[in-house]
């Protein structure tokens, strides 16, 4: 049986095709098919500046009903870009696509990707190296390519299709709480609390933090967020490292863990220069627990347990 094909996203399949011939012939070999069954695809940008050349590697999905209906699902994987500059080059992604909806922006934003590799490599002396350093002085790894696509993280990426359409104006920012931080060897850890109940809140929430420059400076802002969706009965929930490798997803893990919901938290570090090692995901964790068991989303110790004796239960005894 013939499969029934929606007229629009006929014309939108149209429409990407063409766009991606285009793309191809202008960029030669940087650009890279990935899968076109399922249209994912990639381009290496680069500043092209010699002493302070910059990469990007930017990986996109085309969903059914781009362009009319939906932008496309994009990563970018470029190591030095971190913290509010990321925030920034996103939000101008998005200013292109909403300025443009229903047209092709792929063009529009690998050009506007370019012009902030330019801009970052004029104005970038040793601060870009001394990142890169940040970023990996704790991994025990080797440096791989650090511009080829994590397509698991791309695909899970793709199911938050209408993270960019939610544009509801009349969203305020929630109210922030800031937790005591913890200090080891001159590394200092702070966490952040805010409750959200959309994709479009943690924007805002990562917003506000990075308008202050204390945040805005730590070396990694580590943050993980859980929406619960009433009607699809399901969370809404997503991560990022910020350079801290892995720190997002263990900071994700705990959340789930304690099964809380409609909450964002952040836990900002400032790398204080001695290697901390595993140490540094225990401060994360804690940060995080403590701030919300502070705010009333996860039951203190003392009230765990005195709810543990009233019902009577057996003891038992963790092994770790």
């Amino acid at each position: 049986m013939a499969d029934i094909i929606n007229p629009e996203n006929e014309e939108d399949l149209q429409a990407q095709i063409e766009e991606v011939e285009a793309l191809s012939s202008i960029y030669g070999d940087e650009w890279c098919v990935i899968d076109e069954a399922s249209r994912i695809f990639c381009i290496k940008i680069s500043s092209d500046a010699e002493e302070q050349k910059l990469t990007a590697c930017l990986q996109i999905i085309l969903p059914p009903d781009y362009p009319s209906a939906a932008p496309p699902i994009y990563q970018i994987n470029a190591a030095w870009l971190r913290g509010s500059e990321r925030a920034k080059l996103a939000n101008s992604l998005e200013d292109i696509y909403v300025e443009h909806a229903g047209e092709s922006i792929l063009y529009l934003w690998v050009e506007r990707i370019r012009e902030f590799l330019v801009e970052k490599s004029h104005s970038s002396g040793p601060v870009i190296q001394e990142e890169k350093v940040n970023v990996t002085a704790e991994e025990d790894v080797e440096d791989g390519d650090e511009g080829g696509p994590d397509l698991r993280v791309l695909r899970e990426t793709a199911e938050k299709t209408h993270f960019f359409l939610d544009q509801a104006n009349d969203e305020e920012i929630p109210p922030i709480k800031h937790g005591s931080p913890i200090t080891d060897r001159r590394s200092t850890f702070q966490p952040h609390l805010a409750p959200v109940v959309t994709p479009r809140q943690v924007k805002m929430v990562l917003e506000k933090l990075y308008e202050n420059k204390k945040i805005a400076s730590a070396t990694h802002n580590i943050y993980a967020y859980r929406i619960y969706c009433e009607d699809k009965h399901s969370f809404l929930q997503d991560c990022e490292d910020d350079g801290e490798t892995a720190a997002g997803g263990r900071l994700l893990h705990l959340l789930q863990i304690l099964d809380v919901r409609d909450v964002m938290v952040v836990v900002s570090r400032w790398y204080g220069g001695i290697l901390l090692g595993p140490d540094r995901f225990k401060h994360i964790n804690n940060c995080a627990r403590n701030i919300l068991m502070d705010e009333g989303y996860v039951a203190s110790t003392d009230e765990a347990c005195k709810s543990g004796a009233k019902t009577k239960r057996p003891k038992s005894k963790k092994t770790k």
